[in-house]
């Protein structure tokens, strides 16, 4: 048994009683990525940094279309809503209104529940003047901003919140989408994927998941791109 033990254990340390080995073989396995996740992040870890990177470098005049795209990607693929943000940028949205809708529904980048959404985005334009100082603060706490955004913003979830947020540079906000709850199931962050993510039970899951991110001392934000990239075989999101 002790022949199998990581390199971490040299023959100097066998007159520790066998029990110690087997505690001290437990700690280190607490405090790594399972094996194969572990050999993929570190195959991804230079294009992880990369990506993460590239979000801080995303121009302030782009930031309201970032929050468009998030109020659109709910129930709605990423791609569909990425083609609808450009047609709307390519016309000028932001700066004059007309009505969205006809761009929401096209059957080739369809948007569900095209109305309501519409009709958010339209919304967004009016209030959108009084959130964009604040999100020219750097030094702000990511977590203020979050909640001042879902007070604010009609039809932004937590989720969306986070990920808009992590989009334009801010970092250490979970994006708690089915593939990362399911890692974090499988890691045994969490016992079991909520059917529901109330705002208490949000704030904890992602509590759970940055003590974790920090115990293995990988950043949240790259373990995020990790699992999406398990997921879907892209580091995008």
């Amino acid at each position: 048994m002790l022949n199998n033990f990581p390199a971490i254990f040299t023959k100097s340390d066998f007159w520790l009683p066998q029990v110690d080995h087997v505690f001290y073989f437990i700690l280190y396995l607490s405090t790594c990525l399972p094996a194969p996740l572990h050999q993929n992040y570190k195959k991804k870890k230079k294009e992880i940094k990369a990506r993460l990177n590239d979000f801080t470098t995303v121009h302030c005049g782009e930031y309201f279309y970032e929050l468009a795209f998030c109020l659109l990607t709910p129930q709605s693929s990423q791609a569909n809503a990425e083609k609808v943000i450009e047609e709307l940028k390519a016309k000028g949205f932001r700066e004059k209104p007309f009505n969205p809708t006809p761009h929401l529904r096209n059957p080739k980048h369809y948007i569900r529940f095209h109305n309501v959404k519409s009709a958010r985005l339209l919304e967004l334009r009016k209030i959108f003047p009084q959130i964009y100082p604040h999100l020219l603060n750097r030094r702000e706490d990511p977590r203020k901003l979050r909640a001042l955004l879902l007070k604010n913003v009609n039809g932004l979830g937590w989720k969306e919140a986070s990920h808009f947020l992590r989009n334009i540079g801010f970092r250490d906000l979970a994006i708690l989408d089915r593939h990362i709850l399911k890692h974090l199931q499988g890691l045994r962050v969490i016992g079991e994927i909520p059917k529901s993510l109330p705002p208490r039970k949000y704030l904890d899951i992602e509590e759970s998941f940055f003590n974790y991110a920090t115990k293995i001392n990988v950043p949240m934000d790259e373990l995020d791109l990790l699992f999406w990239s398990e997921a879907t075989g892209e580091i995008k999101k």
